[in-house]
């Protein structure tokens, strides 16, 4: 198996389990229906577990194109891959979601919750706010990449690093994954927002799509700041590379912070003008 196919592989087990407790815990009639945010972040965190075990020999098991992108930051992965990757995640997260829907096609059909349809598929916010929810995202995706060079840099017993990362995964949503349904995955969020866009569902809303580049951008960020960080912090090389990633992400949260309320303001316009 190629490395191409193993991220294709991983990334669409992921989003089976993830997307599938989000599904079981919410869609009309499901026998798992109600089951709470602590099951929706156990689902989520041995999903992530299982797609490693699945692709971790094969292709590394980034899954994630903020892992891609952090890892690339900081030379641990070649940028000439970095395209590859990412589109094998994208095209995983996408056959992932169409998966689960048709997995749970009975009770897409009885849900009348368009919201509840969506969520199955991606993330959207407790309290829309760009500048806040951009931030989620951005320190969750940090948080995610720190949390996986610390693990690399220590050893366990074979066959346990999976767990290990799948706790992480758990961590972050139970400290963290409120605000915006921590997406901390561009292909997570996109990939089967994509697949909501396409299939056929009954009664669906729209996409969502004023909200998508959050989960995508802020990921992304984060996950390239979030390794740069961890590098210099423990190397204690405070290199000119990492003062300028600085220096960027501070203007980018800046500049973000000052326009925020006003591109709220403008989607909640455009909100009420279609209804």
């Amino acid at each position: 198996m190629s490395p191409f196919i193993g991220e294709i592989l991983g990334t669409m087990i992921l989003i089976i389990f993830g997307g599938g407790v989000v599904a079981n815990v919410n869609l009309q009639d499901s026998k798992a229906q109600g089951g709470g945010w602590i099951v929706v972040a156990l689902g989520w965190g041995l999903g992530v577990t299982m797609a490693v075990y699945a692709a971790g020999q094969v292709s590394g098991a980034h899954i994630n194109p903020a892992v891609t992108l952090g890892l690339a930051a900081i030379g641990d992965f070649p940028w000439s891959d970095v395209p590859s990757y990412i589109t094998a995640q994208m095209i995983g997260a996408f056959l992932g979601g169409c998966i689960v829907y048709f997995h749970f096609l009975p009770h897409f059909r009885k849900e009348d919750d368009k919201a509840l349809k969506l969520a199955v598929f991606s993330t959207d916010p407790a309290i829309p706010h760009t500048f806040s929810n951009f931030l989620s995202e951005f320190i969750g995706t940090a948080m995610l990449l720190i949390g996986l060079l610390a693990i690399g840099s220590n050893e366990f017993t074979e066959g346990l690093n999976p767990f290990i990362v799948g706790f992480l995964i758990v961590a972050i949503g139970l400290s963290l994954g409120g605000t915006t349904g921590y997406a901390i995955n561009p292909a997570r969020d996109l990939g089967p927002r994509l697949a909501h866009f396409f299939l056929p569902i009954p009664g669906k809303g729209d996409s969502n799509w004023q909200y998508a580049w959050i989960p995508v951008v802020g990921p992304a960020a984060g996950g390239m700041y979030g390794a740069v960080f961890y590098q210099a912090v423990t190397e204690a090389n405070y290199s000119t590379l990492f003062w300028i990633w600085t220096v960027a992400v501070a203007v980018l949260l800046v500049g973000l912070y000052q326009i925020g309320d006003k591109l709220q303001e403008t989607v909640k316009a455009n909100s009420e003008a279609k209804n």
